[in-house]
């Protein structure tokens, strides 16, 4: 089973900044593409970015210029780092996982961490 664990959320002023973290658990599964979408109220799930085991990186183009994504590969570890925050940012957000196991392939979700940008 793939466990997912985001951190780093919290309360930051319009231009702020913030770091987001996951730390992901495979167990018998190997994790592929790691990512990190968002939710805000009453809309749907987006996604911020993805990035896979070997590095390969997207964003949509709404969400390029101001998140960074990256990886520690060893630690089971993905970041997001969040620059010039805007009200619109605030939202619910979740670290995503692929993972495979031979034939077999899991896509498990975190709890989510809440992001909240005051103006």
């Amino acid at each position: 089973q793939v466990q997912l664990v985001e951190s780093g959320g919290g309360l930051v002023q319009a231009g702020g900044s913030l770091r987001l973290s996951c730390t992901a658990s495979g167990g018998i599964f190997s994790i592929n593409t790691l990512g990190w979408y968002r939710q805000a109220p009453g809309k749907q799930r987006e996604l911020v970015a993805t990035i896979t085991s070997g590095g390969d990186i997207n964003y949509p183009d709404s969400m390029k210029g101001r998140f960074t994504i990256s990886r520690d590969n060893a630690k089971n570890m993905v970041y997001l780092q969040m620059n010039s925050l805007k009200p619109e940012d605030t939202a619910v957000y979740y670290c995503n996982a692929h993972a495979v196991r031979g034939a077999i392939g899991i896509n498990a979700w975190g709890q989510g961490t809440q992001v909240t940008v005051s103006s």
